[in-house]
């Protein structure tokens, strides 16, 4: 692509998505850019913006349906140890946006800081994570944050304070960011009562949810109604319903799996699927949860 050749960056030139998602679907990106420093990433920023290409920042890919036909742009991944580091603070720890979320929890735990325990399992970055206001129906990462630094779609840097943040369930007011890093408040517990919790937390999930399976986690996001979108959907009577490669989990109504195979087109005919049932039985309009690309 010569609109990024010239750049001293780490780039691959059509890089399949498929492996770079939980779901293991996507086609392939025009360029997969991994930068290595700030300065790196303002630059490629800079010559996205002026050349006027699409571009998203992943993480974990996690929460993302990726299209069969790929992305016309470039992808940006902050996998480098310039955006994973992590350090604790007394009680506080600061930590970089491209940190996986297992990452943070484990070392937080060595270090006997505790509340994380409630994202044990989930498969995101700290970005990702913050940007959608990862957690359970009860509580999200971001009643936890005391800063959060970003990148704006101009290349300049910031420092938000709890102020100037906005969380709600499954959203904020940083999906306009790039997230660099941030500070959490944490509290001191013994190291083996944060194993104790992980260890429960995990084991109901796994008794509920298929984490060991092709998923992008919670297609959608629970309604404000009494009961769950997988609720709902389990009641319409489409557990164990398929397409193509793609299915609706046994074990969790608001799970699509990729068995074998599946295509983006499969996973999306399963959620329109889910939607007009639980329309046409509830009156309840399921909203995506998964970022669509």
């Amino acid at each position: 692509m010569p609109w990024l050749n010239d750049l001293k960056v780490r780039i691959r030139f059509r890089e399949p998505l498929s492996a770079h998602t939980t779901l293991r679907i996507g086609g392939p990106a025009d360029a997969w850019v991994e930068p290595e420093s700030l300065e790196e990433l303002k630059e490629i920023i800079c010559r996205l913006n002026k050349e006027r290409r699409p571009y998203f920042v992943i993480g974990k890919g996690s929460n993302i349906l990726a299209g069969d036909k790929g992305f016309r742009g470039g992808v940006i991944c902050l996998n480098s140890p310039a955006f994973t580091k992590i350090e604790a603070k007394g009680t506080s720890i600061v930590i970089g946006g491209g940190l996986a979320l297992s990452s943070l929890i484990r070392q937080a735990a060595e270090w006997g800081l505790g509340g994380l325990e409630f994202l044990a399992g989930i498969p995101a970055s700290v970005g990702g994570a913050l940007i959608t206001n990862a957690g359970t129906p009860e509580q999200g990462i971001g009643g936890l944050v005391k800063s959060v630094t970003v990148m704006d779609k101009a290349g300049k840097v910031y420092t938000l304070g709890k102020k100037e943040l906005k969380f709600s369930y499954r959203k904020s007011n940083l999906n306009r960011y790039i997230v660099l890093g941030s500070v959490l408040q944490l509290i001191k517990r013994r190291p083996r009562q944060i194993e104790n919790n992980i260890a429960k937390n995990l084991f109901q999930k796994r008794r509920t949810q298929d984490l060991d399976s092709k998923s992008a986690g919670c297609i959608f996001k629970n309604p404000r109604h009494r009961l769950s979108a997988g609720r709902l959907i389990e009641l319409c009577g489409l557990k164990g319903r398929r397409c193509g490669g793609a299915e609706v989990s046994m074990k969790h109504g608001n799970y699509i799996i990729n068995r074998s195979g599946a295509k983006a087109k499969d996973i999306l005919y399963l959620m329109d699927l889910a939607q007009r049932e639980v329309k046409k039985s509830f009156g309840v309009d399921l909203k995506p949860e998964i970022k669509i690309i």
